[in-house]
Parts: structure tokens; C-alpha cells; sequence
């Protein structure tokens, strides 16, 4: 079986009517944050469930370098990660694991820090590789690590999309507000939407938001939407625990329908934008070639 026909077979399982591919590009998303703990793999993941529940076909990319743990938050055992096909002993086709309800994913692991070190022919090896997959996703994706490494502002600056998960803690919203005012400084032409994570209410959340929205705007002239909130809720612990997906171990839980309310409000605010989407190749040829 050719690597397109596995490809598109990979897909049909969540969208048989598209699964031949229809030609456009998927939107690149990067999820981040100021600091570690606030929830932001979990909130990926959960999310990217959420869009695929909407019929979109989603692919979830763990791109921490460091700290990849997307694979144990699903309790699934990854077989293959980008190391295997950068050394080409496994095809993308192979490396595209399945999570829970079907999601789609790739591992993290040690093949992410050598993606910058990569020789010509083997980075327009690993370009065509994932090119291949972009007809058949609506949405790719990427979680990075915490924090404001070089990797991530790479990520950052190169994507369609850049979601800030923060918390109400002071520190949290200090280094989310941090993060951004970094990445403006060498990226003006950057947006952010922002999700509170952990939120006791709707007020705290707004209010945090605000903090945030109003400084950015202050400091920085830069205007941050506000995407949604999260409700801080003990089924996400119990799930974490259990390696599931609170949303799917839970689905009627708040933070459950939070976060199905978020993605709902991120497909209005995306079918809204009328930014040409730049496509898997040119994120790949911004993310590693751009120069710092």
C-alpha cells in the first residue's frame, strides 16, 4: 500500500466523505504558556478531542522537547515518535498513532531537539513527509513546551494560530504576560487568544483575562482575544490520574462542556478570519529556517 492511500485511510475513520483529501491546507495551531503547571497539555489534548467531537479532523503534535507527555495523559503507549522518521525507519503514516475516540497524534520524544540541526536533504525529506498529511486534516495541532525557550518562539512565531493557556495565579499571569510581550517584541505581526485555565468562576476568569488584555494593549498595543475559560474541577485530577482525558472520562463535567464551549467559540472566531492560511509548508520553512 502506497504511503497516500494509508494516509487517506488513516483518515477515513473520521471523516469518510473528505478522507480522499480535498487539497487545502490544514491550520496550524500552537498551544503554549508562561510557565509550567498551568494545565496546558491537558488542555491541548482535551481540545483537540473537543474539535474532532465537531467533525473536524484533527492531528495532535507533541512538540515539547523537554517534558513530551501527551501519550501518558491518553494512557497509550507510543510505538513510534519523530525520531523514527527522522531517521528513517518509519514512514509518517507509521508514526500517526491513534489516542482515544480516534484521535490522531504523534509522540514527542528525542527526535524534536534534532529537527534543528537537520541537513538540507533531510529537512525537504521531512517537509514532504509531513506535506503529506495536510489535505487530510482540518487542524495540526502543536503542543510545546512551557515557557519562552528559542523552540517555542520558533513554533510561535511560525504558526496560524498561537493559544495562551495561563491560570489566576499572579505568577502565571505575569509569565503569560511575559511570553507575549517577548514574542512581540520580535514578532509584532504575532496575535494570541488567550484561554484562563483552572478558573473558580466566570468572574475570576474575566478578570484575569482582563489583566492581561488591558496590560497587553497598554504596553504593548497589542490586542489579545479572549477565547473562554476552563472552570477549575476535581474530575480533571481523578481523569489525569486515570490517564483519560477528562473529557472523556467525564463528559458532562464543567470543565468538559468548557472546553467543548471554547471550541465551538474558536471555529466562529476561525470561519471569522479571513487570514490566508499558509499551509504545513510554510509553517515548517518559518519554523526551521527562520533566523533569530
Amino acid at each position: 500500500m502506497d504511503q497516500a492511500q494509508s494516509l487517506r485511510r488513516l483518515v477515513s475513520s473520521q471523516d469518510p466523505i473528505r478522507a480522499a483529501g480535498t487539497g487545502a491546507s490544514a491550520r496550524i495551531i500552537t498551544v503554549c504558556s508562561g510557565k509550567g503547571g498551568v494545565g496546558k497539555s491537558n488542555f491541548t489534548l482535551n481540545f483537540a478531542l473537543a474539535l474532532k467531537s465537531m467533525g473536524k479532523r484533527v492531528l495532535l503534535f507533541d512538540a515539547d522537547i523537554g517534558m513530551a507527555n501527551i501519550d501518558v495523559l491518553m494512557g497509550v503507549s507510543a510505538k513510534y515518535n519523530l525520531y523514527h522518521l527522522l531517521k528513517r525507519e518509519a514512514l509518517i503514516g507509521d508514526i500517526i498513532q491513534k489516542g482515544p475516540n480516534g484521535l490522531p497524534f504523534i509522540a514527542g520524544g528525542s527526535g524534536m531537539d534534532e529537527l534543528f540541526s537537520l541537513s538540507e536533504a533531510d529537512l525537504s525529506y521531512f517537509t514532504d513527509e509531513i506535506a503529506g498529511i495536510a489535505d487530510t486534516m482540518d487542524f495540526i495541532l502543536f503542543d510545546t513546551g512551557a515557557g519562552l525557550s528559542k523552540e517555542t518562539m520558533k513554533f510561535i512565531a511560525s504558526a496560524d494560530d498561537c493559544l495562551v493557556v495561563t491560570t489566576p495565579e499572579p505568577t502565571a499571569i505575569t509569565d503569560a504576560y511575559a511570553l507575549m510581550k517577548v514574542v512581540n517584541n520580535s514578532y509584532p505581526e504575532v496575535s494570541f487568544k488567550l484561554i484562563v485555565n483552572q478558573a473558580g468562576d466566570e468572574k475570576e476568569a474575566t478578570g484575569t483575562s482582563d489583566k492581561i488584555r488591558m496590560a497587553a494593549s497598554r504596553f504593548l498595543q497589542l490586542e489579545v482575544s479572549f477565547l473562554g475559560f476552563i472552570s477549575s474541577d476535581t474530575h480533571v485530577v481523578q481523569a489525569v490520574k486515570r490517564q483519560i482525558p477528562f473529557s472523556v472520562a467525564f463528559p458532562n463535567s464543567a470543565a468538559a462542556k468548557d472546553v467543548h464551549r471554547l471550541a465551538l467559540s474558536y471555529l466562529a472566531a476561525d470561519s471569522a478570519d479571513t487570514t490566508k492560511v499558509q499551509g504545513i509548508k510554510g509553517f515548517i520553512s518559518k519554523w526551521l529556517k527562520r533566523k533569530h
